[in-house]
């Protein structure tokens, strides 16, 4: 569902882009972003680095386990349907973020929270395992009280042990701080000072540190354009964002470079002492700091996206074979040939051939890798015409998805040419393709296609990679079949 040229040619060398003064070339002015050495794959970890960041996680799920195993003895509840508590406590559990390594470990902070959920989780099995139950549904509700009290116990002896182990200087993760001035430096004293947090600070990264050598408690690495390098060099766990002498803008879109290196990021909120705390928040020594969103192709979630893709792609195909094969024989008739194949830049900048079927014959002496919207060209015949309007040229791209170059829903895939000159227009535009390219996408399920602002479908895609979750791709599916249907397409 998007505007494009049809042609199998090579792309020529980029040259000025000449576009409709209304759509693509309307740009709010750059910023001039900060040149970072781009990063195709995770980074190696030691040994040491995965343990420190997964140990307390393991150890805080076996904690819960012997937990639960000591209140079925003590309450005498064994049987499967009990077991039905530890699944719901462990969902629970997980949904608010209670095996998530953290910096701060306070058993009152999560009393709240675990008594709660264990509620919870003991009315859900008595429910599950049916109210008629009786005294048996009353007993699992006790199981998970007890369950909740041991928990507890279980964790204020766990939360010891892992802060022993850190001041012990085990169980480290290696810090970089972002930023050298007087924030960062009392920052990388008070993580010095303080080791049961669990971090050790490596280095600054600055391009104009104000702190004087004397006065800084770890070495500077290198400027900002240094980021990726410094992160794999010194096997960075965590990378923590202080106030430094580059804009925030060009931060964003330096910070998006990390997507694909396994560490955590946070940040000092700006105005932090009138920040509230919240769980996504982390308090170092009085400071807060903001864990950012791990990046949703980075969870396990987004496996279940491509596997979805997958399946859904080779369903269609097979129930919409009575629809395409009448259009692909319609287009070869009307062109000359059934489908066009185009190169298209999709995930990591990479190209692949698009396939769409043919709705014009290309007039001889143009250049269709230029040209941005043939929705006026003369070639454009009845047949064509109609393909466009309800996008039933855009199924072929479904064997895109099933081969893996597309996914069903993502950032819209464009040509070689409009890439390079979007990315010198929009320093945020190249951020579209750390995920997938897609069928259809958040900005066209709300008009931005044709000759519509880039700099607003660049924000409307980064938007949703942010912001990724599998009801998200299944609202935007929905929508996209009623405009299908309503014949909205281009």
């Amino acid at each position: 569902m998007t505007t494009d040229v049809e042609s199998s040619a090579v792309v020529p060398t980029p040259a000025p882009v000449t576009v409709p003064p209304t759509g693509p070339a309307r740009a709010a002015a750059p910023v001039p972003p900060v040149a970072v050495t781009p990063v195709p794959s995770p980074a190696p970890h030691t040994r040491a680095s995965r343990l420190a960041a997964h140990a307390p996680s393991a150890l805080l799920v076996a904690v819960d386990v012997v937990a639960f195993t000591g209140a079925m003895l003590l309450t005498g509840t064994q049987g499967y349907k009990t077991l039905t508590v530890l699944a719901l406590v462990v969902a629970f559990f997980h949904n608010a973020d209670l095996y998530r390594a953290r910096l701060n470990l306070s058993v009152l902070d999560d009393t709240p929270a675990i008594v709660g959920r264990s509620l919870a989780a003991g009315a859900g099995a008595m429910v599950l395992g049916g109210l008629g139950d009786g005294l048996a549904g009353t007993a699992r509700l006790g199981t998970a009280l007890v369950f909740g009290a041991l928990s507890l116990a279980g964790r204020a002896l766990a939360y010891d042990a892992i802060r022993v182990t850190r001041r012990r200087h085990r169980l480290r993760q290696r810090t970089l701080l972002l930023g050298a001035g007087t924030l960062a430096g009392s920052l990388g004293r008070n993580l010095l000072a303080h080791p049961e947090y669990g971090l050790q600070p490596e280095g600054l990264l600055d391009d104009d540190p104000l702190l004087a050598e004397e006065e800084r408690p770890v070495p500077v690495l290198g400027g900002y354009a240094d980021l990726s390098r410094v992160v794999l060099e010194h096997d960075i766990d965590v990378v923590i964002v202080t106030y430094g002498s580059v804009r925030e803008p060009s931060m964003v879109a330096m910070l998006r470079t990390c997507d694909r290196l396994s560490c955590e990021i946070f940040f000092v909120p700006r105005l932090y002492e009138l920040h509230a705390l919240t769980k996504d928040t982390e308090v170092l020594w009085g400071l807060p700091l903001v864990r950012l969103r791990r990046a949703p192709f980075r969870t396990g979630a987004w496996t279940g996206k491509r596997v979805g893709d997958a399946v859904i792609a080779a369903v269609a195909l097979l129930l919409l074979a009575p629809v395409m094969v009448p259009c692909a024989l319609l287009s070869r008739w009307e062109t000359g040939s059934a489908l066009f194949r185009q190169t298209r830049i999709g995930l990591d900048g990479r190209p692949f051939t698009l396939l769409k079927f043919c709705s014009l014959r290309p007039a001889p002496g143009t250049e269709p890798g230029k040209r941005w919207n043939i929705a006026q060209d003369q070639g454009l015949r009845p047949f064509g015409k109609f393909l466009r309007r309800t996008s039933l040229d855009e199924l072929p791209q479904l064997w895109n998805v099933l081969r893996g170059d597309m996914s069903l829903v993502g950032p819209r895939p464009e040509r070689p040419y409009f890439v390079d000159e979007f990315t010198r227009q929009y320093p945020w535009y190249d951020a579209r393709h750390r995920v997938p390219v897609g069928l259809t996408g958040w900005a066209q399920v709300h008009g931005l296609r044709g000759d519509t602002s880039i700099a607003d479908r660049a924000r409307f895609d980064n938007m949703y990679i942010q912001n990724w979750s599998m009801w998200g791709d299944i609202k935007i599916m929905c929508r996209t079949v009623g405009e299908v249907l309503r014949a909205a397409g281009r």
